[in-house]
């Protein structure tokens, strides 16, 4: 209960430090973008915003519905002029290019910054625009979620495809049923080691010895492949009947029988399909 008054509190004191800024705004059709200094910057924010949205939505066979993200529901994005400000009114650690407020439907970054503009933007829309379609009733699996506001950032699509080829071909993949199981969150990065069980290439038995920070990376390479994997092979609609199914309920391996009747009954068959798909 204290942790979750802390919360609201810090979520409350960072929305009043937002308030304080002298704001200047762009409207466009389903964002409000909030800007003190360069208008230039805040118009490709806009812009790049407006582009990922039906990028995003058309990945995810998302239906569009009236009033949908419109009018007053538009979502706010705050550009601070520069990173020293927004780490100092967001209070986030020196390494954050950006951050979202999934509550309060605002992303937040700062002036003249590639990284937000090209991949933190894209990757907290993708966040707010699928937990928008599945609520947080659904049994969604994080890797899911996670996949999903990764395979959003297209620049990065290519290298992902690399990385996780070499990763099929070494031997280095975790299993499906370890990745379901795996709460990446309570991974400790740095030197502790973790062993997890996996099956090689040939279907052998075979153990990983893996830092948290290769298995932080791994799990995260393997999320948005498998969503990268199930939107190309099988399209977007299929992609959004499963998501769908989720949301109202239905069981993982309930939900890819019915949203892939043809290949795919089980957590075993998608970690099949996935493999031969890797190994093409």
């Amino acid at each position: 209960m204290m942790k979750r008054i802390f919360l609201t509190l810090l979520l409350f004191f960072i929305f009043s430090l937002t308030l304080a800024q002298n704001w200047q705004e762009l409207k466009g059709e389903h964002f409000i973008v909030y800007y003190t200094k360069d208008e230039r910057f805040a118009r490709q924010v806009l812009d790049k915003a407006e582009i990922y949205y039906r990028d995003i939505a058309s990945d995810l066979g998302y239906p569009r519905y009236s009033e949908f993200w419109l009018w007053d529901k538009r979502v706010k994005i705050y550009i601070y002029p520069d990173k020293d400000s927004f780490l100092k009114e967001t209070g986030q650690p020196s390494w954050s290019e950006g951050m979202a407020d999934y509550g309060l439907k605002q992303i937040m970054g700062y002036n003249l910054s590639n990284v937000f503009l090209e991949s933190i933007l894209p990757h907290e829309m993708a966040h707010l625009i699928f937990r928008d379609f599945v609520g947080f009733k659904g049994e969604i699996p994080l890797w899911l979620d996670e996949g999903v506001a990764q395979w959003a950032e297209k620049t990065k699509r290519n290298y992902i495809k690399n990385l996780i080829k070499k990763a099929y071909e070494e031997d280095r993949l975790l299993s499906l049923d370890d990745l379901m199981k795996l709460d990446i969150r309570n991974i400790k990065t740095g030197n502790e080691v973790y062993v997890r069980s996996t099956t090689s290439k040939d279907g052998q038995p075979r153990v990983l010895f893996l830092s948290g920070d290769n298995l932080v990376n791994l799990y995260y390479l393997e999320a948005v492949s498998l969503v990268g994997f199930l939107i190309e092979r099988f399209g977007s609609d299929s992609f959004s009947y499963f998501c769908r199914q989720l949301r109202d309920g239905k069981r993982l391996n309930e939900a890819l029988r019915l949203s892939y009747p043809n290949y795919i009954r089980n957590i075993d068959d998608l970690e099949k399909y996935f493999r031969k798909y890797l190994s093409e």
